[in-house]
């Protein structure tokens, strides 16, 4: 019988998504709810399993992790990309890597929790009224100002039309942007600097890796209003991390809401924590029930196809 390791489930629900039970005539499954320590404590507790079902950009499937395991035949991640499997190594191995379909609306919309939050300084009041406060902060209105999208594709479309709703102004950014996207969209693109220099709410939708990171350092912060606030739903790298602690620490910038992080689950002692213009989420632009629906039901389906011989939705 196939053994079956389930990684990142941090919540505790996969058995509400998939019938184990019914799963367990055909697969040995085991669940992990904690990340690991370090690689070696995921080699150690990983090497008998044949499968892995993972959530895209928790656990880190490096080279060496998988090169240690074995035993591993099969990884299914949620998405059909996931840039924290080394995929070279995979194919090397001759492991079939599989991803699944994926609800984008669900990070656009909590983009928008936390433009609103912003505005309107949720968190703060929220924590008043819990202390039996009233009315101690003043908001700011959406419409009129300048919404800045760096990345304009399917995340960053939504989030446009969205800003378009508001009455905002849209601008965009990116280093592949599509000016006919653009003009479908009546987003106006611009430059980098002139993007970061004039947005009241700068937001960011592209992805990870090398060409972005830490696409907003110190200096892009320094260039940005005093009264602009930034969002990251994207992925932790591409902001700079220690800069923009300094640039919220000191006004620099009026606040940042925030998804994505360098290190997942964020450190309990993280100095970001402490910051209180930082409106911070722990990674769930893509957490729906909608979308855990579809992630665990496809990666069992890829993991029967793939025993089978008949492997669906192959990630190359």
């Amino acid at each position: 019988m196939l053994k079956v390791a389930i990684l990142d489930d941090y919540q505790n629900v996969a058995q509400n998504f998939v019938d184990l039970k019914k799963l367990s005539g055909k697969f040995q499954i085991e669940i992990f709810n904690e990340p690991f320590e370090n690689e070696d404590d995921a080699i150690e507790k990983l090497k008998d399993f044949e499968a892995l079902l993972i959530m895209r950009e928790r656990t880190k499937i490096t080279k060496s992790l998988i090169n240690n395991l074995k035993k591993l035949k099969y990884i299914s991640t949620s998405g059909m990309r996931n840039k924290a499997i080394d995929l070279d190594a995979a194919n090397k191995r001759k492991i079939i890597v599989t991803g699944t379909e994926i609800n984008v609306n669900p990070t656009a919309e909590l983009t928008w929790a936390l433009i609103l939050g912003l505005a309107r300084n949720i968190k703060s009041e929220i924590d008043n009224m819990y202390q039996g406060y009233w009315q101690s902060t003043i908001g700011v209105e959406l419409k009129g100002k300048i919404l800045g999208l760096i990345g304009l594709g399917k995340v960053g479309t939504q989030v446009a039309k969205i800003g378009k709703a508001f009455g905002m102004e849209v601008l965009a950014w990116s280093e592949n942007l599509s000016l006919d996207k653009c003009k479908e969209l009546n987003v106006l693109p611009c430059s980098k600097e002139d993007l970061i220099q004039n947005s009241d709410f700068l937001s960011i939708h592209v992805q990870g890796g090398e060409r972005y990171k830490d696409c907003i350092k110190l200096d892009e912060l320094d260039k940005m209003k005093k009264t602009a606030f930034l969002i990251n739903t994207s992925r932790g790298p591409i902001v700079n991390e220690d800069d923009l602690i300094i640039a919220l620490s000191t006004n620099v910038i009026a606040g940042a809401g925030i998804d994505v992080y360098e290190k997942e689950p964020l450190p309990s002692s993280h100095k970001l924590r402490f910051v209180p213009n930082a409106l911070l989420l722990p990674h769930i632009g893509y957490v729906t029930t909608e979308n855990y629906s579809i992630f665990y039901t496809q990666m069992f389906e890829n993991l029967e196809s793939c025993v089978l011989g008949k492997p669906i939705r192959v990630i190359k």
